[in-house]
């Protein structure tokens, strides 16, 4: 069984890594100076070509660190798949191939190609044929290319899970493991996830060889980021959600819920009440899905309502807040949930709101922070002019 190692480095310069002058200039050109807690962790074991468990949120800089780390062994004379990264959604797949093309700019002619549902095979299969180097796609897609015999993983260097834990909450372990039974049993395997649970645990037990392990610290600063917790009656949850979008008045919000129903629910509320709301969840088409990005990328609405796993991987810009429309059921998803607002040096304000039966998941978090929960009343809450909504 393998068996996660532990591993603690201290963040450093990029230029002590053992990566060429070229990519070193190229960093440097991207503004890549200091490594993040999660790059400074994972590259030194990525680097010598070790399987890796990274604990690490959207935002930490992960997708730089292995992408980094996956191009640093690709021959660009061969047009092969050397690197397959693996992701939960298109939206995610979109982002981290934008990235690596950016990172790839140290070296000429590396070729990244995304494989996404979403739409049709037949351009997908004709760039495949001229080759490519690094592949990045969803568990479905990827799983069609190899059936279909468009994909041949045989020499394959490095595979990358991204946010495997989402990708399993999706039901992808089985095409997960499909894919892997066509990778060369040699292959470097990365492993990226959010949280740690029991399946993350037997995937890596299953397919890593004696996997390093290394976590990001998720806590955010009080001064970064500004918590607030209501205590509320289940019946009051819809109206309290208005009370705080009424009182704070946020540019863009995401409000979390936990089931695609409570999503509709509180969009209805929302949008009965004259605040523009989208809904996103997992039963949205392809093309809904992207017209919902769309509408709050382009504030053409400023509330955006979704579940964990129809959020995942979205990596969105000057987030003003979070609200916890119903508290998570896990402590780590709750940190995960609120380091969506209060990045890149921003402040961000994330609200959450916690009926009695909730109490518990509210303890867990505070144990977690090792530190108190800073609540409030709902009673406090103001309607404020400023921002439409």
């Amino acid at each position: 069984m393998a068996i996660a190692r532990p591993v603690t480095t201290i963040a450093t310069a990029f230029n002590t890594l053992p990566l060429s002058a070229a990519m070193l200039a190229n960093l440097d050109s991207l503004g890549y100076v200091e490594m993040t807690q999660i790059q400074a962790q994972s590259l030194p074991v990525i680097l010598k070509g070790l399987d890796l468990i990274a604990q690490a949120k959207t935002g930490s800089g992960k997708t730089a660190a292995f992408g980094i780390g996956l191009l640093n062994p690709i021959n660009p004379r061969y047009f092969g798949c050397q690197a397959l990264v693996m992701c939960p959604t298109r939206e995610l797949a979109d982002q981290v191939a934008k990235e690596i093309r950016r990172l790839a700019r140290a070296e000429d002619n590396i070729k990244v190609l995304t494989l996404c549902g979403g739409v049709s095979l037949g351009p997908q299969i004709a760039s495949l044929e001229h080759g490519a180097h690094v592949i990045v796609g969803t568990p479905g897609r990827i799983q069609q290319h190899l059936r279909k015999g468009s994909l041949v993983l045989d020499g394959l260097n490095t595979l990358i899970l991204d946010e495997a834990d989402r990708m399993l909450d999706m039901g992808f372990y089985d095409a997960i493991e499909d894919i892997i039974s066509k990778t060369p049993p040699r292959r470097q395997t990365l492993l990226f996830s959010a949280t740690y649970p029991v399946s993350i645990k037997q995937l890596a037990s299953k397919f890593m060889r004696a996997p390093q392990q290394v976590k990001a610290e998720a806590f955010h600063s009080d001064e970064q980021i500004e918590q607030r917790f209501y205590e509320i009656s289940p019946e009051e949850r819809m109206d309290a959600v208005t009370k705080v979008l009424a009182h704070f008045r946020p540019a863009s919000c995401v409000a979390f819920c936990f089931t695609k129903q409570q999503v509709q629910e509180t969009v209805d509320h929302l949008t009965a009440k004259g605040i523009s709301a989208v809904g996103l969840h997992g039963d949205l088409e392809q093309r809904d899905r992207d017209q919902v990005l769309a509408m709050f990328a382009n504030r053409s609405t400023s509330v955006l309502v979704a579940t964990d796993v129809a959020a995942r991987g979205l990596d969105i810009d000057s987030l003003d807040m979070v609200i916890n429309v119903e508290l998570a059921r896990d402590s780590e998803i709750h940190i995960h949930r609120v380091g969506r607002t209060g990045r890149a040096g921003e402040t961000g304000i994330a609200i959450s709101l916690v009926a009695p039966s909730e109490a518990h998941r509210a303890q867990a978090i505070e144990q977690l922070q090792k530190s108190p929960l800073n609540w409030d009343q709902l009673d406090n809450l103001k309607p404020q002019s400023g921002v439409c909504l």
